[in-house]
């Protein structure tokens, strides 16, 4: 499975519709597709620490291309549909659902300062939490019965979220298995298009994903994500570059 080439490396840009902490979302001519420009600005604890990781948008925007592809590989769909330059992918426009979806295969962050659970223990089954998209409250944990209170998604949609989320979940852990790199957790976010399905949306890379490799037990030598930046651990550029490298030696081999 190879990655998209890039057509050209001049990219045109329509009006700018929104700009995040890591994307800017532009529209096209199509209204049902809109391209995403991944920035190296980053961000942490709700945007309190802020920085630059060189080329991170490049080497994101990069690896999520081909995780998106091994996801429609597998009957999964997302938004994705061309990537277009080293920072751009043409995706589908999507009615986002404003909740962030997170998958926890390992005890690690928050998880661990709020329940107490040891750093490292293996969650079985593994944990679905829902958190609130929304900035100004902090992006709180939310129970169902709080989803259902703010009408931020139905019954139905609450459980095609958590399928999505495991099933998603069970390819990418494999995937990343074969890199020799341990997925410890993660954040979806998913919306609906003019279709009425949800898909995947935003991005899966070292931002969005907690990931260990396998190749050291040294608690800090093996974070390969976005805690580099948050802990102040170092090597943030190379962590980033360590795992497209692995995406791109175990992408080929399939």
């Amino acid at each position: 499975m190879t990655m998209a080439p890039a057509p050209s490396t001049s990219q045109s840009f329509g009006k700018k519709l929104y700009e995040g902490k890591a994307k800017i979302i532009y529209a096209t001519d199509d209204p049902a597709v809109l391209l995403t420009y991944f920035k190296d600005d980053a961000t942490a604890f709700n945007a309190q620490k802020k920085g630059q990781i060189v080329d991170k948008g490049k080497i994101n925007c990069a690896i999520s291309t081909y995780l998106f592809q091994r996801l429609t590989a597998a009957g999964l769909e997302t938004h994705w549909l061309e990537t277009t330059g080293d920072r751009t992918m043409l995706v589908k426009a999507l009615d986002i659902i404003p909740l962030e979806v997170v998958v926890r295969n390992l005890a690690a962050g928050s998880l661990c300062k709020q329940t107490g659970l040891p750093l490292g223990q293996r969650l079985e089954p593994s944990l679905v939490e829902f958190y609130y998209k929304n900035d100004a409250l902090g992006d709180p944990l939310l129970t169902g019965d709080r989803i259902r209170a703010l009408a931020l998604a139905s019954e139905e949609q609450i459980d095609t979220l958590r399928r999505l989320a495991l099933n998603i979940n069970q390819v990418l852990t494999d995937f990343f298995m074969g890199c020799a790199i341990t997925l410890v957790d993660f954040k979806l976010e998913f919306g609906i298009d003019t279709q009425g399905q949800i898909l995947l949306g935003d991005e899966i890379s070292p931002d969005t994903c907690r990931l260990w490799d396998q190749a050291t037990d040294d608690e800090a030598g093996r974070v390969l994500d976005k805690d580099r930046f948050r802990q102040d651990l170092g090597q943030v550029e190379a962590a980033y570059q360590r795992v497209l490298d692995k995406v791109v030696a175990q992408s080929t081999k399939n």
